[in-house]
């Protein structure tokens, strides 16, 4: 790899001559700017706002503009006379566990290699002795024109450096935070954690940029002169007004595409989604029409009691009939003597014969 920048780690009395090589690449597609009606390619020329005409690169050089709009040129030679020992100098200055770092801090990524077969010693040492200590390096180096914050970690037998902002030039989240006063549920936080064990953990080589391969398969067919892939549009979901019902839909999809099974009952649960209420009808009518509802809903409830009443009235007389039915009988059957049979007087004579 290409180094872009050249010198050496400061390491106490310790110098260790490296050289620094981007760690990363970007693999976005670029587009060029064109004339829509030939083609032809849209470029930027710079001219001389003075003079009004294109300079070439010889020519234009350094300014600062001041407040008031003046220009201060700057020189090379008056960058060259700053006071920058990180100029050619990877200076650390500090020790620390790898929390301390904020991620928001991070910038661009950098392996260090060293330069030189002597080198190699000093650098080995550096490497065991993070890996040994389990901390990270804080050093401050110049790069491109000004001196940057920069972390040393360890990743496989290499040394990374990764750029760092200044602590401040990150922006305190004043008025990000939601401003309703929100409470979330104990059965809500466990769903969300079981969401979480159902989706687990993934291998980040597996991902990739879907959208780039589309973008790809785009700029292949309309080279080839076919028309491009249409992408399927994609579901439209409806609000959900339900956070419990969201999470737990949430956890059905999340083991059913993990190929586990899902049980009937959760199956059928339905969809949340978001009800909109009836509107109320107006109470405001003009006073006829309010007093005759008014007396309209009175006799209709009076009829309503009437009828109510009434068919108590019914049913207790129809009670009250049926019980004297019953003790009428009762007393009859009381009265009426049982028939006796002749039988055994019968027998009774023919012995004493």
């Amino acid at each position: 790899m290409r180094s872009i920048w050249n010198g050496a780690i400061s390491f106490g009395l310790v110098n260790i001559p490296i050289k620094l090589v981007n760690a990363t690449e970007s693999h976005t597609i670029s587009f060029r700017q064109i004339h829509l009606e030939d083609g032809g390619r849209i470029r930027y020329r710079k001219f001389c706002e003075l003079e009004d005409r294109e300079v070439t690169q010889a020519e234009i050089g350094k300014g600062y503009e001041d407040a008031d709009g003046t220009v201060i040129p700057i020189t090379d030679e008056d960058l060259a006379h700053l006071p920058l020992p990180t100029a050619k100098t990877i200076d650390i200055v500090a020790f620390v566990p790898a929390d301390r770092i904020d991620p928001l801090q991070m910038e661009n990524a950098y392996y260090l290699a060293a330069s030189s077969t002597p080198a190699a010693k000093p650098y080995t040492l550096l490497r065991e002795t993070l890996k040994r200590s389990q901390k990270i390096a804080i050093a401050k180096f110049a790069l491109r024109g000004r001196e940057r914050l920069g972390m040393l970690r360890v990743v496989d037998d290499v040394i990374a450096m990764h750029g760092l902002l200044w602590p401040d030039e990150i922006r305190a989240p004043e008025g990000v935070v939601p401003d309703a006063n929100v409470t979330v549920r104990d059965k809500e936080l466990d769903l969300a954690d079981a969401l979480m064990d159902t989706l687990g953990e993934v291998d980040l080589d597996d991902l990739h940029d879907e959208y780039r391969e589309a973008l790809e398969e785009v700029i292949a067919a309309k080279a080839a002169g076919e028309a491009p892939p249409q992408a399927p549009e994609p579901a439209r979901g409806g609000k959900v007004l339900d956070l419990t019902a969201a999470l737990e839909k949430s956890v059905r999809a999340a083991r059913q595409s993990r190929g586990e099974e899902v049980g009937e009952q959760a199956e059928a649960a339905e969809e949340a989604e978001v009800r909109h209420l009836p509107r109320r009808k107006s109470t405001r009518a003009a006073p006829k029409e309010a007093a005759g509802e008014k007396s309209t809903s009175t006799a209709k409830k009076t009829a309503a009691k009437k009828s109510t009443a009434s068919a108590k009235t019914s049913t207790s007389k129809s009670a009250q009939g049926a019980k004297k039915t019953a003790s009428s009988s009762r007393t009859t059957a009381k009265k009426t003597p049982a028939k006796k049979t002749p039988a055994k007087k019968t027998a009774a004579r023919k012995r004493t014969a």
